[in-house]
């Protein structure tokens, strides 16, 4: 008890410094209400601690608090960031940020509020006229040659929720040492030291322009026109979630040259609150029933749908039975893999110099998939940032040719730094047109990959594990797989062991060699003999620990084999949670 008298005593001491002149006359009622409420519950989640800016910049609910996205800590944490910006570049007069939003409520607000505070800092400001894709933000960095980038987006996160990704001068989000950097910075600053007062003359409003040049840059995906041509009539459903892609994707995939778009209307509404569906969310499939709806109306050949930020992409097709089937990430990132590998090669467009990324926790069928026709591979850390981070290193050297991760998120083309729903999009209706000039669907498509490859069936499991004591139940489940990890996993023999804390990998000889990675992260990995993997890691964002499981099968040798291949897995997996007592 005297633990909550002490938590409520220092939330109170804490929410009265907003009570004072700096802060607006609605922030204040609001607080005060808070203060004034015998129910201290909303008292202690908006002032216990404060929102965290980190690695990624900041995501939380929107509200009045320390703990709670509104102008003052959107406000906080751009004075910081441009304080690093302003000691990155020692000297530069020139000094540019691009700034953009989705259809989060409040996103223009706190968009206006990041490019009034740069301003004030003498940081010209590029912002977009109104909401854009995070992609189209991640181009505009680079189009402009601006040090760095702010986009106000919580991506898929309920209707309560708004964010704030931090972005380099490459278009990336931010790696070290700028993470690290800029968050030190952003935890100096106080709300006095916020320069709220705008310098209106290096607020420059961008918006038609860019959209021209970004249309232009996402056709540099396209693989062959030859096949849209013949297809061009391809019967598309699209749906933009209420956000960001509702002009730009149509307009993408008409660029290509398709010209069969149907959206689902009520879905084209520009609107925070997401009243069509239970959670922005791609992959869930409930988001994508307006969709499937439509599509069964209109005898669409797929439907396919962005995230209100337009970075992820969600892919539904026929089955053989013509029922819809929701294509997972791991489908999606490995048949975008085989058909630019695939079709490249056929039209002599492989060099001999391209490479793909994948994140470490991405389907292992995509690197058969490389190995086979001798293009390099190369695994990186979940996040986009890190699959930028392999573009940058040999830009100028080797051409990039894809990279994609589990989550729903891939990017075709090297002039974007971050997931591309747009051109993925757009590629994925070619992949589909080409399907249909060879007498397929895109669920045969990936039946054929399966059958070429080897079966493949992933699944997350999620456990939940809240509050401090969750926490340190998840440190201690980490500490217990280092020290004993498993010999065998669903009776299949452990035969590799890789720990990215220590980056060492252990063979079932004793042998040991070092993984070559830009730095630790706490991740382990169990590779077994007939090819079942394991990863496991603490999420960065959320109360749990993500067991990503993946098991193979080469025994699928029709497509009729399917549903046995994915039966016999599903047993494997649920003999894999009692090996790891899931």
């Amino acid at each position: 008890m005297s633990n909550n008298v002490e938590l409520i005593k220092q939330c109170e001491e804490a929410a009265k410094k907003w009570l004072s002149p700096s802060f607006d006359e609605e922030t204040r009622k609001e607080v005060q209400a808070m203060l004034d409420n015998e129910d201290k519950t909303e008292l202690i989640d908006s002032f216990y601690r404060n929102l965290e800016f980190g690695t990624g910049g900041l995501r939380g609910i929107m509200g009045a608090g320390t703990n709670r996205m509104n102008i003052y800590i959107v406000g906080m944490a751009t004075q910081g960031f441009a304080n690093y910006i302003l000691k990155a570049f020692p000297g530069r007069t020139d000094l540019s940020v691009v700034v953009g939003h989705d259809c989060r409520n409040n996103g223009r607000l706190f968009a206006e509020t990041v490019a009034n505070i740069f301003s004030a800092n003498g940081i010209k400001v590029y912002l977009f006229e109104s909401l854009r894709p995070t992609p189209e933000i991640s181009f505009a960095i680079r189009q402009l040659g601006a040090q760095a980038g702010v986009n106000v987006t919580a991506s898929h996160n309920p209707k309560e929720y708004n964010g704030y990704k931090a972005y380099w001068d490459d278009g990336a989000q931010v790696l070290s040492p700028h993470d690290t950097g800029i968050i030190d910075e952003v935890n100096k600053v106080t709300i006095d030291d916020v320069k709220f007062e705008p310098n209106k003359d290096l607020i420059e409003i961008i918006g038609g322009e860019m959209d021209v040049d970004y249309l232009k840059a996402v056709k540099e995906a396209m693989v062959d026109q030859e096949v849209i041509n013949r297809h061009k009539d391809l019967n598309i459903v699209y749906s933009p979630m209420h956000g960001a892609g509702r002009v730009i994707i149509p307009a993408a995939l008409r660029t290509w040259g398709f010209q069969n778009i149907h959206v689902v209307p009520e879905q084209m509404v520009i609107d925070g609150n997401f009243p069509t569906v239970v959670s922005p969310n791609p992959e869930n499939a409930e988001a994508m029933t307006l969709g499937m709806k439509l599509g069964t109306k209109l005898n669409a050949d797929l439907v396919i749908a962005s995230d209100p930020d337009a970075d992820r992409l969600a892919i539904v097709c026929r089955n053989s039975k013509g029922e819809w089937v929701i294509l997972n990430g791991n489908q999606t990132c490995m048949m975008f893999s085989w058909y630019i590998i695939a079709n490249k090669k056929k039209l002599g467009q492989l060099k001999g110099n391209e490479f793909l990324v994948k994140t470490i926790v991405t389907t292992e069928v995509i690197k058969e998939i490389a190995d086979k026709n001798n293009v390099e591979l190369i695994d990186c850390y979940t996040g986009f940032k890190w699959i930028a981070n392999e573009i940058r290193i040999v830009e100028g050297k080797k051409k990039y040719i894809g990279g994609g991760e589990e989550s729903f998120g891939f990017l075709p083309f090297d002039k974007v730094r971050d997931k591309d729903s747009p051109a993925s999009i757009c590629l994925i209706c070619e992949i589909a047109a080409w399907a249909k000039d060879n007498g397929m669907t895109l669920y045969d498509l990936l039946l054929n990959i399966y059958q070429e490859y080897g079966f493949s069936k992933e699944v997350t499991i999620n456990v939940v594990k809240p509050g401090k004591s969750g926490a340190d139940e998840i440190k201690a489940m980490m500490e217990q797989f280092r020290n004993n990890p498993p010999k065998e996993l669903g009776g299949s023999k452990v035969v590799v062991w890789k720990d990215y804390a220590t980056l060492e990998q252990t063979n079932a000889d004793g042998s040991k060699q070092p993984l070559n990675m830009p730095t630790t992260s706490n991740v382990l990995q169990w590779f077994c003999e007939d090819g079942t993997k394991i990863s496991v890691r603490p999420s960065g964002t959320e109360p749990k620990i993500k067991f990503y499981t993946e098991v193979k099968d080469h025994t699928m040798k029709c497509a009729d084999c399917y549903e046995r291949c994915t039966k016999d897995a599903e047993a494997k997996i649920e003999a894999i949670k009692k090996s790891l007592n899931l």
